[in-house]
């Protein structure tokens, strides 16, 4: 059963009261924009009221994401940050979706459990966190058990994430950046070390090691993305260095080669081209420097244009 089975009352009743809260003045990530964006929209553009792009059965996560039966994924429109090299910029960005009622996302994801997905997997759900979760409890009333699945860029409030213990059963944040330069320069995320790496260190103190069941299935834990830019613009032996000295050297980590120049890119001297053989060959041995071994590597064919 999903840890957020296991809430009492009172205890829902408190989180959602506190998201709420934090939702009313738009405070839920680290940009802080304090409007109501039923009145006006903050950084990510974002509406009041959810809006996705699809929410359907996915195969193309981490195997014990995905598994047979496929990630019942939620992707959800707009985002608090600007990647400038955004491959999903339509909805990230322009918004691309529609909008749904908390009660039906709540259907939804109930018809995704019966459909076979073993989670459900919330993609950039930052800036509708309070609706998402409300609509988590109000599914759960109505059969939902499987666990919840946190995809995110990994740019969140430490505080937001406190409100999600015990309803959240996987983490799954990006890494992108080793330094703040490229980050503001390619994500325009101030501030971004600082902010991501106290998120990851409060998923992991709320889930830890990711924990997979005899089935190949992932019941709980974190799970750290991090893709390789060109010319070590994502600074990777300091996100390596920072996961394996003051995360764990047990965490799980996805080292992914797929990057490809999308949205912006094309223009941008330097993030123009994909990353090369050598590029990723060195991240490899930056993992083995740090004897990070739990998680998931790409090789050169694994990677799409």
């Amino acid at each position: 059963m999903a840890s957020y089975n296991r809430l009492s009352a009172a205890e829902w009743e408190r989180r959602l009261a506190g998201l709420a809260e934090r939702e009313r003045e738009c405070v839920l990530c680290p940009r802080e924009c304090g409007v109501d964006r039923n009145e006006k929209l903050g950084v990510c553009h974002a509406p009041a009221e959810i809006s996705t792009s699809s929410v359907n059965l996915h195969f193309g996560e981490e195997p014990p994401i995905t598994g047979w039966g496929g990630s019942g994924t939620v992707f959800l429109t707009h985002c608090n940050l600007a990647c400038v090299f955004c491959q999903n910029y339509p909805i990230s960005q322009l918004g691309t979706g529609r909008r749904m009622t908390e009660e039906e996302l709540a259907a939804a994801l109930v018809g995704l459990q019966k459909r076979g997905a073993h989670n459900i997997n919330f993609v950039s759900p930052t800036h509708y966190t309070a609706a998402v979760i409300r609509a988590v409890h109000l599914a759960a009333e109505q059969g939902l058990s499987v666990p919840i699945v946190w995809n995110s860029n990994g740019y969140e409030s430490v505080e937001t994430l406190r409100l999600l213990e015990g309803i959240v059963d996987i983490w799954l944040p990006d890494l992108k950046y080793g330094d703040d330069a490229n980050a503001k320069r390619y994500s325009r995320a101030p501030n971004y070390w600082a902010v991501a790496t106290a998120a990851i260190k409060e998923m992991w103190r709320q889930a830890g090691q990711l924990v997979v069941a005899e089935d190949g299935i992932a019941e709980r834990g974190v799970l750290v993305r991090h893709l390789v830019l060109p010319g070590d613009r994502s600074g990777t032996r300091e996100v390596l260095r920072f996961l394996a000295e003051e995360i764990s050297r047990e965490v799980s980590i996805s080292l992914m080669a797929q990057y490809f120049p999308a949205h912006e890119a094309p223009n941008l001297p330097g993030m123009d081209r994909q990353i090369t053989d050598e590029e990723y060959a060195q991240a490899l041995k930056w993992l083995e420097e740090f004897g990070l071994e739990n998680g998931y590597t790409q090789e050169a064919e694994l990677r799409f244009a």
